[in-house]
C-alpha cells in the first residue's frame, strides 16, 4: 500500500503548478520533471521526536500528490540519503562500529554532499573497495557485497522501493576498473531512484521511525540547511541557492538534501514554515534544467504559496 493517498484538490494544484512551470519554462520537455508533494495536516506526524510507533506512524496515510513519481530516474547525489539510512542501520545492528572517521564521512557526505566521503562510505557499508578489475570469481563475489544496501531496502517491503538501485559510488570524474566495469557497457547498472521512493524514505527520517527516534533525528540534523544570505554566501556550493530552499522565506525552516550533475538537477526537501502545514516535496529535473537554477526555486514558491 502507497504510504500517500492521492488528493483531488492537491492534484488540481498540482497539475497547475506544473503548467506554470512549462509556460516559464518553455524548454523543459513534459518528460524531464517529475514530482511528489505531501502535506501534513493536524495532527502532524512528522518531526515530533518520535513519538510515534512505527505502527502508529504507518497507520496515517498523508494526502500528496504525485507527477511521474515511479519513473527511475539517475539520482546523482540524492542517493545519498539511502546511504545515511544504511549506515545507521547497520550502526544500530552492530553490524559496524563508529569511529571518528566514518563520522565525518557521513557528515561530509550529506551537509558537503563530498564523492568521495561516498566513496569511504560505500566501502564501509559494503565491505568492497574500488580497484582494478577483478578476475570472474572474485568479481561476482564483490558484485553480491556491493548489492547489501539493495537487499537491505528489499527486506523493508515499500512498494515504493521496488525498482530502485542504489549500488553505485557517487563520482567527480568518473569509475575506473572494477567500478566502471560493475556499471556495465550501457550503464545499465547505474543508480537510480523514483521521486515516490525519495519521498517515502525521507518521509521515514523526519517521521522518527527510520532505525530508531534518536537515529531519526541525527540524521535530520546533518539535512538541516541555512537560509541565512550571509551563510549562503559564504557557501558557493551549498544545496540552497538553485534548489528548493531558494525558493522560500528566509523564515521557514528546511531539511533536504540536493543532487547535481551536468544533465540532472534534484532537490528533496522537508519544509516547515509560519502559518502553514509542514510539507514533503521531492523534485527531479533532467535535461536543461540541470543548468538552471531559477527552475527548482520557482517551483518551490510556487508550492509554498499553495500550501
Amino acid at each position: 500500500m502507497a504510504f500517500f493517498r492521492k488528493d483531488e484538490h492537491l492534484a488540481t494544484v498540482g497539475d497547475r503548478i506544473l503548467e506554470q512551470t512549462w509556460t516559464q519554462f518553455k524548454w523543459l520537455a513534459r518528460n524531464q520533471i517529475a514530482l511528489t508533494w505531501i502535506i501534513y495536516d493536524q495532527p502532524v506526524v512528522v518531526n515530533t521526536g518520535g513519538a510515534l510507533s512505527p505502527t502508529e506512524f504507518w497507520q496515517h496515510q498523508v494526502r500528496g500528490y504525485s507527477y511521474r513519481g515511479v519513473e527511475r530516474i539517475y539520482p546523482a547525489s540524492i542517493v545519498k540519503l539511502f546511504y545515511l539510512v544504511a549506515v545507521h542501520e547497520w550502526l544500530e545492528r552492530e553490524m559496524i562500529s563508529t569511529s571518528a572517521e566514518l563520522e565525518r564521512a557521513v557528515r561530509d557526505m550529506i551537509v558537503d554532499s563530498s564523492n568521495d566521503a561516498t566513496g569511504l562510505v560505500v566501502d564501509v557499508l559494503t565491505g568492497t573497495t574500488s580497484g582494478p578489475e577483478l578476475a570472474p570469481g572474485p568479481f561476482e563475489t564483490w558484485k553480491y557485497q556491493r548489492n547489501l544496501v539493495n537487499r537491505y531496502l528489499s527486506s523493508l517491503n515499500w512498494p515504493e522501493l521496488e525498482t530502485i538501485n542504489v549500488n553505485q559510488k557517487t563520482w567527480c570524474d568518473g569509475p575506473y576498473g572494477r567500478e566502471r566495469a560493475f556499471l556495465g557497457e550501457l550503464l545499465d547498472n547505474r543508480n537510480m531512484l523514483t521521486t515516490e521512493a525519495t519521498a517515502r524514505l525521507v518521509h521515514a527520517i523526519i517521521g522518527g521511525v527510520t532505525v530508531s527516534p534518536a537515529r531519526s533525528q541525527s540524521m535530520m540534523a546533518l539535512m538541516k540547511r541555512s537560509l541565512d544570505p550571509d551563510d549562503l554566501a559564504a557557501d558557493p556550493e551549498n544545496q540552497v541557492t538553485g534548489f528548493l530552499g531558494g525558493g522560500l522565506p528566509l523564515t521557514a525552516q528546511v531539511w533536504s538534501k540536493a543532487g547535481l550533475t551536468s544533465t540532472v538537477r534534484h532537490d528533496a526537501a522537508y519544509i516547515e514554515s509560519s502559518g502553514q502545514s509542514p510539507y514533503l516535496l521531492v523534485v527531479f529535473t533532467e535535461g536543461k534544467a540541470a543548468q538552471n537554477e531559477e527552475l527548482l526555486p520557482f517551483v518551490s514558491r510556487k508550492i509554498a504559496e499553495a500550501v
